[in-house]
């Protein structure tokens, strides 16, 4: 580079490309008066650029050292991939390693020779490159959310089949394959995408636990259990309501082995999540062609959640707040014992994921029954209880959990009635002592968080 522009790579390092030797080569049109510019200041012609950017996104994820980071922002690498895919006409731009196979592919069937539709192609490839780059800086300098202005403008476009109903119209904005990986299967519809996003939010919510697996239909989980391997997490999930299952999206904190892969080929599901599967399971999985098969790489890094209403949208801060032991106050006489205090933590966790009005009842680290998207806690509640009973499981010692608090004891009551002898709830009622006071009397634990988790 110092040989062909005469100044050496300076500001430690921050200016090496940014000249005219440079970027007269890649900008040149092959045209006569160009042509004679370049010869006249000395500048060759420059035909074929590769460029593997600075790290920007990787470094993100492994330090929180801001100088680190911003060194990473590369500027002269990205105004050469934009400067030679301006110049499609007459350049060829390998803007990543992704792209190397298609270009070896080129080299192999053309030599030294492409025309304008192989120029054009890597042109477009090397666009996706740079938005996609721009974006992940845009979202580290907007970590706070403060500018939500460009967010849906910088990210990719996917035309999808059609949205939630087949008469509306949808497209997907964003990056599919960030986080996400298709093995197989046919593309993911709006409610894929939707049930998708639900699953995943919900098991970042035990992606650090021991082997566990979610079901969920239409955003809500129907069946979540975690056990010593992941064989028995899925034969404890399904078990919570196999009827419910069918259709629905699958997805598991742990590695898919064969075992476990022909037990799930049994039912007919949309989609199955994992961060990774042994090839045999893969082999087994991929014989029903249509089902998805998605390998979670890493947990999104979203931080808003955005809905459009009326003539406008609103934004808020993605629900974060995962309770642990330390955030458990008890209310009662009884404290809850130290296997209630496991099954209460795990329906907390269960109870946030659900449509409100939205009740959790779990036993031994297994979700036995829901109730959800009801117009009164009570519902929820009677729905909870009905579902597990159906489904052959007794509520003795069960824990349940409510994602806002109870106004009134009639829950508590009714839970007693059915076995439950531990419960978890935000608090804040003005006649939170009557649950508390019902409870004393049939020596029930309560516990409050203190953080309430509605969900619309």
């Amino acid at each position: 580079m110092e040989d062909l522009t005469g100044y050496p790579s300076i500001l430690d390092g921050r200016v090496k490309t940014l000249h005219p030797k440079i970027f007269g080569g890649i900008l040149a049109r092959r045209e006569e008066s160009h042509l004679a510019q370049l010869e006249q200041y000395d500048i060759p012609p420059i035909d074929l650029v590769i460029v593997d950017l600075y790290p920007f996104e990787e470094t993100v994820r492994s330090t929180n050292e801001e100088s680190t980071i911003i060194e990473k922002i590369d500027v002269g690498g990205i105004s050469l991939i934009r400067a030679a895919a301006k110049n499609f006409g007459d350049v060829v731009i390998v803007a990543s390693q992704e792209e190397y196979e298609a270009f070896q592919q080129l080299l192999t069937t053309k030599g030294a020779n492409s025309d304008i539709e192989d120029r054009k192609y890597f042109a477009t490839r090397a666009f996706r490159v740079t938005s996609h780059y721009d974006k992940n800086i845009y979202d580290y300098f907007n970590k706070d959310g403060k500018d939500i202005s460009l967010k849906i403008s910088m990210h990719d476009s996917t035309p999808l089949r059609y949205g939630e109903n087949p008469h509306q119209q949808a497209i997907y904005f964003g990056e599919e394959n960030a986080s996400l990986e298709k093995l197989s299967g046919k593309e993911l519809s709006f409610n894929n995408l939707v049930d998708v996003d639900a699953a995943v939010q919900l098991m970042y919510e035990f992606h650090n636990e021991a082997p566990t697996f979610a079901i969920l239909k239409h955003t809500n989980a129907c069946g979540i259990a975690t056990r010593p391997d992941i064989l028995d997490a899925w034969k404890s999930a399904l078990a919570a309501d196999p009827v419910s299952a069918f259709g629905g999206v699958l997805i598991s904190n742990s590695t898919i082995d064969a075992a476990t892969a022909k037990e799930i080929n049994e039912i007919f599901y949309e989609v199955l999540i994992a961060p990774s599967f042994k090839d045999d399971a893969i082999k087994i999985l991929t014989s029903k062609k249509n089902r998805i098969l998605l390998k979670l790489n890493h947990y999104p890094h979203t931080r808003l959640q955005v809905k459009t209403l009326l003539d406008g949208f609103i934004v808020q801060d993605i629900d974060k707040m995962t309770e642990g032991e330390a955030n458990l106050r008890t209310v009662t006489k009884r404290a809850p014992t130290s296997a209630e205090i496991d099954d209460l933590l795990f329906a907390n966790k269960c109870v946030k994921h659900l449509k409100s009005n939205g009740i959790a009842i779990v036993k031994n680290a297994q979700l036995i029954g829901m109730g959800c998207g009801q117009t009164s806690r009570v519902d929820a509640l009677k729905q909870a209880i009905t579902k597990a009973q159906n489904f052959g499981f007794t509520l003795e010692g069960a824990a349940m959990a409510s994602e806002a608090f109870f106004p009134f004891p009639d829950c508590v009551e009714i839970g007693h009635e059915a076995g439950i002898t531990a419960v978890i709830h935000p608090g804040g009622s003005v006649k939170d002592q009557e649950s508390i006071d019902y409870c004393d009397t049939v020596d029930m634990a309560m516990v409050m968080t203190g953080f309430r988790h509605f969900k619309h």
